[in-house]
């Protein structure tokens, strides 16, 4: 068993109660002048209901977090997402609403009842995404919830997706502000809906799939031309699913099945085909591209789906899990010839939590990606501990890291100038533990060298994704 101390990566999941704001953090270094907006965060806060202990990192009841920049200043504020699953705890003292790896279902007559009356998490707790003026705290469910980006009310559910699962990282049209994203529809006849949701709220409908055994899929890609669906080899166990079983439990890996890359036209919606490559597991697509009869697809892959499993609270809390590394695979599709597809690892170096220039280079051809991982080399029991700038034209990288710290995913903010595509700011949310205390690191997107911190009074629960809204 791993020993744990005062100063390991743990206390990055300890629940927080204390919602706060603050109107200045302490800084130290210098903030760019022209570095004015919010940076707002979704990411589990409380993993307890009661007597009852979740299971996995992914099912601790949502806080939204808000980080303001204004004249060289920084505010924060925290605030729990009012959801229905987060107002039936604080009432009932229980878990009502089945999470990722969590069922509240302890009898045979509740999970029989679970099937006529099901109880959809609205838990936001993975992304937040702006549609319009609409701010959405975002889960794998389909029911998004709005809340204020000002003061962090929640403002209800907002429109729902049409199905059963979806994602919590939809992509936005850089020309019309549309959202994109797919849900799964699950019965007899599943089906995978690509759909779009204009800024005023209308949806239409892009695509409608057949699928006989749909695969779970955290995030898809997205191209100039094309919505691109990885269906990794973890697919629904349909008998799993009907009694009541947890979302994790009811998926099973199947490596003989292959990744089948499904590449749909955003146009019209046909299919324009599907390839097969090896088996493998992603949680997050970097980015997509198509290029002289190739589709380039970048993903932060693993072997297998163990990851899902060592994220389960228990080993994360005693410091036993074992962690795999992902790293940055480039899958290439032979679009017009019979190439099929190959897949190669851009870089050794461990990758995850990926974002890039979004707004410059999303679906188009790119050099940079940034992401938070272990650092190379690490035991089997540590935790993320370096932030990496990945050069994906020739594999070099820079790294951050400092002693005891455990940062998060780094928010690329470009700089108005736009001088290079890796001109601006990554903004990552660090867990100091010696201190036991978190703060906000500013890095510079071009060197990768620190540029201010702001301390925050507390430790913040280590969350999961975030997006930074210019002022005005």
């Amino acid at each position: 068993m791993a020993t744990t101390t005062a100063t390991d990566y743990t206390q990055g999941f300890r629940s927080l109660e204390q919602e706060i704001e603050v109107d200045r953090l302490e800084v130290a270094g210098e903030l760019p002048a022209w570095l004015e907006g919010t940076l707002l965060r979704t990411g589990p806060a409380r993993y307890e209901h009661g007597d009852l202990t979740v299971n996995h990192w992914f099912d601790g009841l949502a806080m939204l977090h808000k980080f303001g920049f204004s004249g060289g200043d920084v505010s924060y504020a925290s605030r729990f997402l009012q959801s229905r699953a987060y107002r039936r705890s604080q009432e009932t003292g229980r878990l009502s609403y089945s999470e990722f790896a969590t069922d509240p279902c302890r009898s045979i007559f509740a999970r029989t009842m679970a099937l006529f009356h099901p109880q959809v998490t609205d838990n936001g707790n993975v992304n937040v995404a702006r549609l319009g003026d609409r701010f959405l705290a975002l889960t794998e469910t389909p029911v998004p919830v709005a809340f204020d980006p000002e003061t962090l009310e929640t403002l209800g559910v907002d429109q729902r997706a049409p199905g059963h699962i979806t994602t919590a990282h939809p992509h936005g049209d850089r020309d019309s502000g549309e959202l994109l994203n797919y849900v799964t529809r699950l019965g007899p006849r599943s089906t995978y809906v690509l759909y779009g949701v204009a800024q005023d709220g209308v949806q239409r409908q892009i695509a409608r799939l057949p699928v006989q055994q749909p695969s779970y899929m955290h995030s898809f890609a997205l191209t100039e031309r094309s919505i691109v669906l990885a269906e990794f080899p973890l697919v629904v166990r349909f008998g799993q699913l009907a009694t009541g079983k947890s979302f994790m439990a009811s998926f099973a890996w199947r490596p003989e099945r292959g990744t089948s890359f499904l590449v749909v036209d955003r146009a019209d919606g046909s299919v324009r085909g599907r390839w097969r490559g090896p088996p493998l597991f992603a949680f997050h697509h970097v980015n997509a591209f198509e290029q002289d009869g190739r589709l380039v697809l970048d993903l932060c892959a693993y072997e297998d789906d163990a990851i899902v499993r060592e994220l389960l609270l228990d080993g994360l809390r005693n410091g036993t899990a074992q962690i795999p590394d992902a790293t940055l695979r480039r899958c290439t599709i032979d679009l017009a010839g019979s190439g099929g597809v190959t897949v190669e690892t851009v870089s050794e170096v461990p990758f995850e939590l990926p974002r890039i220039n979004y707004g410059a280079v999303n679906g188009r051809p790119y050099r940079y990606a940034y992401g938070a991982a272990r650092r190379p080399g690490a035991g089997p029991h540590e935790w993320i501990s370096r932030l990496t700038k990945l050069d994906v034209g020739d594999g070099s990288d820079l790294g951050w890291s400092a002693d005891g710290c455990y940062p998060g995913e780094p928010v690329f903010v470009a700089a108005p100038t736009r001088a290079a595509e890796d001109d601006g700011v990554c903004l990552s949310v660090v867990l100091d533990a010696h201190r036991g205390t978190s703060f906000l690191l500013v890095l510079d997107a071009t060197t990768f060298e620190e540029l201010a911190r702001a301390e925050v009074p507390h430790a913040i629960p280590y969350g999961f994704h975030g997006q930074f809204q210019r002022t005005g």
